[in-house]
């Protein structure tokens, strides 16, 4: 695991459904959608298919291994999973994750992480592509050829150029440094010998094209991610300088390459280590939502910001929830100028607060709801959501008995709609 990591008490999934923190004693109704994941599953992943179908994709114990399994939800319930991949020799880590993601009506994507000989986080990406909506999978590709024993990971996959887009961190820069060591400012200086943020595009037969830098320095392990605004794809991550200030940057694509790199806001958060903190977006033609944490002063927060041009600027941020968060976000759009944020939050006797709130582009918030509450851990891991039609579908790992377990939930969005 990451040397610079939360370690916090692992606690129960409680059913309890409330409000909190500063918000009316308000009620929310919350669906359970039972989830075939095997004990001692984890690291679930959120998608949607193109006709609006919400994926969920998990790792599971496989005999001395584990297995990337994905399901598709049907009315009530998820569906009988199926196996993507399964090997002995996966790096499985509680913030870097596995993920099944549908392209279009028949292409779909999946990754996961290989070991490589070298280091403790010496890792490489593996990318298989289906041409049957995941029913069947071609051979692993890699889409970096550095061939150097560092990390390799954070990904995220979106649909680009008719074919499969991949960013992640890799740390090809980092081989000269020691990288058994954590995550701190080893290698950072102005020679660009940090941590990098790369992209690719994977063909539908695997070949890899045009492989790019898009920032010579970034936070080492923050995940990233990425949404399809109205000139094409919008990816967010933690940047990072050389002064160690990590803030909230995106960056997006034009004609088949990054190009406009945009500040979310200026927290001006200075930190010698890796938060393991990343941002979420989300995306509606030219509106973009990006939420957050932040400890910037010491002072932790969620926040989020609007963008009403394609991410090419943003409004000031908006305080989703400070004083007690834990981070671990997620965003999704609900109308054009509506969103909702989903965190993490430390609640009473050091409980995991699943919180959700809902925000219009105005500045207005709606009251802070519980969905669940689980380990403040990292066992509890990144809880997941996307909207699917009419509801919030969220999943998480639960962490109520001694071996964890993938659970899933769905929620009326319109219950949470600011009054």
């Amino acid at each position: 695991m990451h040397r610079y990591l939360l370690r916090l008490a692992l606690l129960p999934v409680a059913s309890l459904v409330s409000a909190c923190g500063d918000a009316p004693q308000e009620t929310v109704a919350v669906e359970f959608l039972p989830v075939s994941a095997a004990t001692g599953s984890a690291e679930p992943h959120l998608s949607l298919t193109v006709w609006g179908e919400a994926v969920l994709s998990w790792l599971e114990p496989d005999g001395d291994g584990v297995a990337l399994r994905v399901s598709t939800l049907g009315e009530d319930a998820w569906q009988e999973p199926v196996t993507v991949a399964s090997g002995d020799n996966w790096f499985v880590n509680w913030a870097d994750f596995p993920s099944v993601v549908p392209i279009s009506d028949t292409l779909w994507a999946a990754h996961w992480l290989a070991r490589r000989p070298g280091g403790v986080y010496s890792y490489d990406v593996a990318i298989a592509v289906s041409g049957d909506a995941g029913q069947s999978w071609g051979q692993p590709v890699t889409p970096h050829d550095d061939g150097t024993a560092t990390e390799h990971g954070f990904v995220t996959l979106f649909a680009w150029d008719e074919s499969v887009g991949a960013i992640w961190l890799d740390g090809r820069n980092m081989a000269a440094s020691d990288v058994n060591e954590g995550h701190g400012k080893a290698g950072a200086d102005a020679h660009g010998s940090g941590m990098t943020l790369r992209s690719a595009i994977i063909g539908t037969d695997g070949s890899i094209r045009k492989p790019q830098l898009v920032d010579e320095l970034v936070c080492d392990c923050c995940q990233t991610d990425v949404a399809i605004a109205a000139n094409g794809p919008v990816a967010v991550y933690r940047n990072r300088t050389i002064d160690e200030i990590r803030d909230i940057h995106v960056i997006s694509a034009r004609g088949g390459t990054w190009q406009i790199d945009t500040a979310v806001a200026d927290d001006g958060w200075k930190i010698a280590a890796c938060p393991v903190n990343g941002p979420a977006i989300s995306a509606r033609e030219n509106n973009v939502a990006v939420a957050w944490f932040t400890a910037a002063g010491d002072d932790t927060q969620v926040q989020m910001a609007w963008s009403s041009d394609a991410g090419e600027s943003f409004g000031a941020p908006i305080d989703i929830d400070v004083g007690r968060p834990i981070g671990r976000v997620d965003v999704e759009l609900l109308e054009d100028d509506v969103a909702v944020v989903s965190w993490l939050r430390m609640g009473d006797n050091d409980e995991g607060e699943i919180c959700l709130r809902q925000v219009n582009a105005s500045g207005n918030r709606g009251p802070v709801r519980i969905i669940a509450t689980t380990g403040a851990n990292r066992m509890s891991g990144f809880p997941q959501m996307v909207r699917q039609r009419d509801g919030l579908i969220l999943a998480w790992t639960d962490t109520r008995d001694p071996e964890s377990r993938v659970v899933s939930a769905r929620v009326d969005s319109a219950s949470l709609k600011i009054r």
